[in-house]
């Protein structure tokens, strides 16, 4: 058990340090990713649970009020709760998630977990929740399954059996990447070079001779990077969304020295960008971009590697490539990505990824049955509008 107090601080700089202290921290636990959903119709909730002489109390923290001392806190959680609308009219139900929450201090903890979890299935009885969807970043295994490297995680096995027990589903809306790529940066740079594919390094050197130059963006480089991901997202088949959230996001995590832009350059015009966030210790590569000008000089390896140096400079010790298959067959779409990512040098971790709890059993099979028809219509839209954004 880990002992933490926190007081005389701001509340965003308060919940940041206890959300850091975790095991299984994540960006998505943060004040500012909490700041930023309000701004598009998600409530927050700041949840924390503190193992007292009285036993573990679960309380919601006010926003109005200072951050307070905080003593033997086991367990937080940021949960984002989103009002129905139908017609333009909001419903008396609502959906909540806590993004890559809650986080715990030891998942193996029986007590702990069954507190957790039931607090949170109390709670989201309370705000009247269709359901509440978690996906906390508890690893199920490591390695790509049948091959001679991969290993099962028995807490994260027990983790998938205690939900189940309890009514938990696993979600049919994955919101995040289930499966990762990680790769440890707690290695110099040459030895991160030697861990790479021989390929790999070969691309990397083949983009420096060529000429290829990455730099930090600034803000005012932002509408360029969103223009680069309006157009991979129409080469590559995915639905993104209008380019004043992008804007707003990749701003304000920049402005609060948790993220940081690249764009990699040839002959002064900008090929390829990605955004990187970094969190306690962990960087995370969220958003890559590129264009059919110039693929031939391999800007997004070099980009790759100044992200991995990036990473280093700011204290992170694992970079997380966001993203592997669900089924590890080149039938699947992420195959070609898990290649690029595994000639880094990143190693493939399984995760439980995102469960249910049906609170109101029959809307939740109403809302499952109406997702996909929703989910549909939006990428058509999004694909539409993106064109226009492009200039396509």
């Amino acid at each position: 058990m880990h002992e933490r107090v926190f007081s005389s601080l701001p509340f965003a700089a308060g919940w940041n340090q206890l959300a850091a202290s975790f095991p299984q921290a994540h960006v998505l636990q943060t004040w500012e990713w909490a700041q930023f959903k309000s701004a598009y119709g998600w409530q927050q909730h700041f949840l924390v649970w503190q193992d007292l002489a009285a036993g573990l109390i679960f309380k919601q923290l006010d926003l109005q009020e200072p951050f307070p001392a905080l003593e033997r806190c086991r367990a937080a959680a940021v949960v984002l709760q989103r009002r129905l609308r139908l017609a333009g009219l909001a419903l008396p139900v609502s959906v909540l998630y806590a993004p890559k929450g809650p986080l715990l201090d030891e998942w193996g903890d029986a007590r702990l977990r069954g507190q957790v979890l039931a607090d949170l299935a109390n709670f989201a009885r309370r705000q009247g929740a269709i359901f509440l969807k978690i996906d906390p970043d508890v690893c199920l295994g490591t390695g790509v399954p049948g091959e001679a490297d991969s290993t099962e995680d028995p807490l994260g096995q027990l983790v998938a059996q205690a939900l189940q027990s309890l009514g938990w589903q696993f979600s049919s809306e994955q919101v995040q990447f289930r499966n990762s790529m990680l790769l440890d940066l707690r290695r110099d740079e040459e030895a991160l070079l030697a861990g790479m594919k021989q390929k790999t390094r070969y691309n990397l050197r083949l983009a420096e001779r060529k000429g290829v130059t990455v730099s930090h963006a600034v803000e005012a480089d932002l509408p360029l990077l969103y223009r680069m991901y309006a157009e991979t997202s129409l080469r590559d088949g995915f639905a993104i969304r209008e380019e004043g959230y992008y804007l707003q996001l990749w701003q304000s995590f920049m402005r609060a020295g948790l993220a940081q832009a690249l764009i990699a350059r040839l002959q002064g015009e900008a090929v390829a960008g990605v955004i990187l966030f970094a969190f306690a210790g962990r960087a995370w590569f969220f958003y890559g971009m590129s264009r059919d000008l110039h693929r031939e000089a391999m800007p997004n390896y070099l980009l790759q590697w100044e992200a991995i140096r990036w990473a280093r400079a700011q204290g992170c010790s694992v970079y997380d490539l966001w993203g592997a298959p669900d089924n590890f067959n080149s039938q699947d779409p992420m195959y070609g990505v898990y290649r690029f990512k595994q000639g880094l040098g990143a190693s493939v971790v399984r995760r439980l990824g995102a469960w249910d709890l049906p609170i109101s059993p029959l809307l939740y099979r109403v809302y499952q049955q109406w997702l996909p028809q929703v989910l549909e219509w939006m990428r058509r839209r999004g694909a539409r509008r993106t064109k226009i954004s492009a200039g396509v």
